[in-house]
Formats: structure tokens, sequence, C-alpha cells
């Protein structure tokens, strides 16, 4: 069947961005001053999020183990892992507690398209999100410049693996939040806003020296300990276990299992309540 086969799925997996890209453009390039505003309010939200922990490791010439180049690859790291899900998942994934509280999944559900198609798809915005990179690509370039650990394409392929793990770790965790709308619709509605400030906060700083049971939950429950903090340790070598740089991605394949398991819950309790309420703000037309 030519519908499920890889080559169409690929096909229209470019075509369905390709389609929301173009939407991204035309909204951006509406008129010259939302461009230039928007455009600005992107680097400075990237840049205030991360000036404190840098300016405090730049006083104190790094912070507890870190030196102050390790320190800035670690922000570009948590800068990074946070802009991949704006550019793709904005949208739909990451804030999916309002699709769902406000009555909107069934947009999703009545598309000839399947559901995961939908999810990976729907919230890609590139142009409007792409500027946030900037600062991340800077805080990433300027430690390896100064040879805070050798780039190989080995590296190259574990840091690839490990961001993509984190973004992965986050989205899981936003959407096992996010379902809670399905029960609680009215009063889940905007919990995606407290749980990505959530991560966004606390993904920021070294968990070194912070007691057992306080980092485990920094990596279990409120896994913001994965985005940036773990990983960048493992790729920099702080942690020196050998099996460090595979913590990350199996700790994602075990957040997807149960972030697919908690969502099919909510489906099938959608299935039986279907929509309590309707809203129609933030539908993207």
């Amino acid at each position: 069947m030519a519908g499920s086969s890889p080559a169409w799925t690929l096909r229209r997996l470019l075509a369905l961005w390709r389609f929301y890209g173009a939407m991204d453009l035309k909204w951006m390039m509406r008129d010259a001053r939302s461009l230039l505003l928007w455009t600005l309010s992107d680097v400075i939200t990237a840049i205030s999020a991360v000036a404190s922990t840098l300016l405090l490791a730049a006083r104190f010439n790094g912070i507890g183990r870190w030196s102050t180049p390790q320190i800035t690859f670690m922000l570009g790291y948590a800068l990074l892992v946070g802009m991949i899900p704006n550019i793709f998942f904005n949208y739909n994934v990451a804030y999916i507690s309002r699709r769902i509280g406000r009555g909107q999944f069934d947009h999703v559900l009545v598309q000839p398209q399947p559901l995961w198609m939908i999810l990976l798809t729907e919230g890609f915005s590139p142009f409007t999100t792409m500027l946030g990179l900037l600062p991340a690509l800077a805080l990433l370039a300027w430690p390896l410049g100064r040879g805070v650990h050798t780039v190989t394409i080995g590296w190259l392929a574990a840091f690839g693996l490990n961001v993509v793990a984190s973004v992965a770790i986050a989205l899981s965790f936003s959407l096992i939040v996010g379902s809670l709308a399905f029960w609680a619709p009215r009063a889940a509605e905007e919990i995606n806003s407290s749980s990505w400030h959530l991560l966004e906060s606390l993904k920021l700083f070294p968990l070194d020296g912070m007691g057992a049971g306080l980092t485990a939950t920094l990596l279990t429950a409120v896994p913001a300990g994965f985005l940036a903090w773990y990983p960048s340790r493992a790729l920099l070598g702080i942690d020196g276990a050998g099996y460090a740089i595979l913590v990350t991605p199996l700790a994602a394949v075990v957040a997807v299992l149960l972030a697919t398991w908690v969502f099919r819950r909510g489906l099938r309790q959608y299935g039986r309540t279907g929509s309590q309420r309707y809203l129609s703000f933030g539908h993207r037309r």
C-alpha cells in the first residue's frame, strides 16, 4: 500500500513541514514592525534566561567543580534543548494541555492523518523561533573553541544523540503533565505553562553537591537534570564513568514509553467523555 510505505511517509512529513513552515513565515512577515519586535524579543529572552548563571560563573571563575567554559557549554546546551521544542512542537506537544483543555483536540482527530504525524508536524514554526538558536550556538561554540573538549566525529554523534534524548525527555514530561487535561480540562488547561517554566528554571544550574534525594528528584519526577546538567557533564568528561554518555538516551526511552502509556489512557478517557467545553482561542488556522 503506497500510503503506508516509508517513502510515502517521508514525503508526507516533508510536505506537512513545508506547509506549516510557510504558514509560520507568512505570519511572521505580515509587517516589518512585527518582524523586528519578534526577532529582538527572541534573542533578548534567550540571553536573559542564562545571564544570571553565566555572570555568576564569570564572577567566581566557575561554579563548584565546573569551570566557566564548562558552565557556558552547559548553558548553551540548555538553550538548544529549549529551542528545539519551540521550533518543532511549540503549538502542539509542548503545550498540549491547551489543545485538550480548550476542546480543540477534535481538530486533530478529524484530520485524515495518523495522530503521530499530526503531533510531529503541526507545531513546526521555524521562522518565528529560529533566531533564538543564535545565543545557544554562540554559547556552545565559545567553550569548544577554547578547548573545553576535543571535538571528534564520535563526540559530535554523542552530542547529537544526547540533545535529541534531552528534548524527548522534556516533551515526554510535558505530555505526561498535559494529559491531565483529559480528566480536568478547565483546571489543567494551562498546566503546561507551569511545567515548562519549572523545567526552564531548574535546568540552568549544575546539580553537583546537592543531596542524593534532591538530585534523584530532579532526574525522575521533575527531570530538569537531564535537560543540561547530566548530559553536559557526560559530554565534557566531568563524569568519568564510561556509561554516562548513554544514561540520558536510556532515560529518554523510559520517559517516552511512560508518556505514551499516560497519553493513551487519556485518549481512552476522552473517547468516553468527549469534550466538555470549547474555546477557539489559540487555534492555529
